[in-house]
């Protein structure tokens, strides 16, 4: 008998299930926050509900609490004072032991439609979300409401559809029956049992808790994994928000609640790393720093480990029919959330001998200062700008920007701005420096922040060269190309297949080379450092369960 929730929700899976097959423009949650969409007074409501979280302690009740952990300080300059229960892992394993067996025996439409109710009921909660996520990331408002609900959101339910899709796959029997001549065919019933792999860890990041938090959050959930999620101490808010939503459908559909826990604890302690060893957790979803991806890949053996660890993303200019608006949309990408996104673009190779354009042959130098223009001119309004901007979301953002600006001669220096609501926050804009291609050593590794480098080459072959060479070695998430000649686009395209590397062509308009649509985009190859696996397609669900049969003979 099918589970009431899979029976809900049965057509919005449906309808996630065509949108993977047809890789279109398809998203089940709005991305506006417009109350013709939400409802007259969800702003209103949201923001309050946020306001009453502040300054006490977080309302869940989690097995063995022995006391409270938690300093968030918002990056606008507002401490949230919110504490949350610390936990003992001991006791922790134990009550997810206990709750396990329910949990798997229930099978996939149960895991299912309880997963799609935690993310409808999240939905629910997006103004609230917002504020949580603005508030420990450092995104604008509008940013955090769109990337960090509704097109987390959405990644969430496409992980789930590509759950369904695999499980749905695995009959519950099957008869089988081998001739054997003139005697009796052999007979057997066989019975196929989908067995989750165990308790899955997600290590939640700073920057983007949601967005990169729920594909695997729902892709273990959705499989019949028990989940622990594991927020970065200084983003636990929007994390501990979407725990507690799956812990009160869990119960209110007669399971035991601790198949979702938390686990929230001071910065600089062990405790990713205690978790991460543990012998029942099976499964490791992580987003962050290459040291710490690596880490993980190496010591966690018991488990299966996905990351998203940091990578050069580049940008190759051959020639441009729209040199303003190669300018604008590159502009747009820099300063984006202060360029802190893991898809935000950092090097730009331009020929020494400059490009051609619809405006003539321009030099080197005119291209890298259209490339400054376009970022002045989109960041000319401080009021609009810090809404781009958003805030810088720890100190080392602006030690890099320091350290950058004394590597070569600077095109565009970063400016402090001040933000007209929150005084205290650190509002910076893009940094661009010229380099050579000689400088491989100041380049060819991340530098997290609004940094950018306009990169002399001796022409778009050299370009393509060592794009190809740093994604290959150091990861890289985008790689973006833009050319008048069929030729370069169709070798770009080539490096972009060999090192493993989404590829923009040409953009100039509304889309831009940092950002990626569910269901459409194929977010994280696997096939270069910065992702040790796709993280949105089927085999980013497969591995997270076995298919164990019995069988026995049968006389018909």
């Amino acid at each position: 008998m099918s589970h009431p929730l899979f029976e809900r929700h049965k057509p919005l899976l449906d309808q996630a299930l065509a949108a993977i097959a047809a890789r279109g423009y398809w998203s089940a949650f709005p991305e506006s926050p417009s109350p013709k969409v939400y409802g007259e007074g969800a702003a209103e409501a949201g923001k309050a509900a946020f306001d009453a979280l502040l300054n006490k302690p977080f309302p869940m009740q989690l097995p063995g609490s022995q006391g409270t952990v938690g300093a968030e300080m918002s990056p606008y300059g507002i401490p949230l004072g919110i504490s949350y229960p610390k936990v003992d892992l001991d006791q922790l394993f134990a009550a997810i032991a206990r709750a396990e067996p329910a949990w798997r025996k229930a099978g996939p439409e149960a895991w299912v439609g309880v997963a799609l109710e935690i993310l409808t009921r999240i939905n629910k909660r997006s103004f609230e979300l917002a504020h949580a996520v603005m508030h420990t990331t450092g995104q604008a408002f509008v940013m955090s409401f769109q990337a960090g609900c509704p097109h987390a959101q959405d990644r969430g339910l496409e992980a789930i559809a590509y759950a369904w899709d695999e499980l749905r796959r695995i009959p519950a029997k099957a008869y089988w029956e081998k001739p054997q001549g003139k005697n009796e065919p052999l007979k057997m019933e066989k019975h196929y049992r989908i067995v989750p792999r165990g308790i899955a860890l997600v290590i939640g990041c700073n920057t983007f808790p949601t967005w990169n938090g729920y594909p695997g959050m729902f892709a273990s959930l959705a499989t019949g994994n028990a989940v622990i999620v594991k927020p970065h101490p200084n983003a636990i808010l929007p994390l501990a928000i979407t725990v507690q939503v799956a812990r009160e459908v869990l119960a209110e559909a007669g399971f035991d609640p601790n198949i979702v826990t938390l686990v929230a604890h001071a910065a600089g302690d062990d405790t990713a790393q205690k978790l991460s060893l543990r012998p029942e957790v099976k499964l490791i979803d992580f987003t962050g720093s290459t040291a710490n991806g690596e880490w993980l890949e190496k010591n966690a053996r018991q488990a299966q480990v996905y990351t998203e660890k940091a990578g050069v993303n580049q940008i190759v200019v051959d020639s441009a029919a729209d040199l303003k608006g190669v300018a604008r949309n590159v502009a747009f990408s820099l300063a984006l959330y202060t360029g802190q996104m893991c898809t935000a673009p950092q090097n730009i190779y331009v020929p020494r001998d400059g490009i051609a354009t619809a405006e003539g042959h321009l030099s080197f130098d005119q291209v890298a200062q259209a490339l400054a223009e376009g970022v002045q001119k989109l960041l000319g309004d401080p009021a609009r700008a810090v809404e781009i901007l958003g805030a810088v979301v720890n100190d080392g953002v602006a030690r890099r920007i320091d350290a950058a600006r004394a590597l070569g001669p600077v095109v565009l220096d970063s400016q402090t701005l001040a933000h007209p609501q929150f005084p205290q926050a650190t509002i910076r804009t893009p940094l661009l420096v010229k380099l050579e291609a000689k400088d491989d050593a100041k380049y060819l590794k991340e530098w997290f922040g609004p940094i950018g480098f306009v990169i002399a080459t001796d022409g778009t072959a050299q370009s393509l060269d060592i794009a190809r060479r740093a994604a290959k070695e150091h990861g890289a998430l985008t790689l973006a190309v833009y050319s008048t000649d069929p030729k370069v686009i169709a070798d770009a395209i080539a490096v972009a297949e060999d090192a493993g590397v989404a590829l923009s062509i040409n953009l100039t308009g509304a889309v831009f080379v940092n950002q990626s649509a569910a269901f459409s985009d194929f977010h994280g190859t696997g096939a270069n450092p910065a992702a040790n696996a796709s993280l949105t397609d089927a085999a980013f669900v497969a591995n997270r369960f076995r298919v164990v049969q019995h069988r026995m003979h049968v006389s018909a």
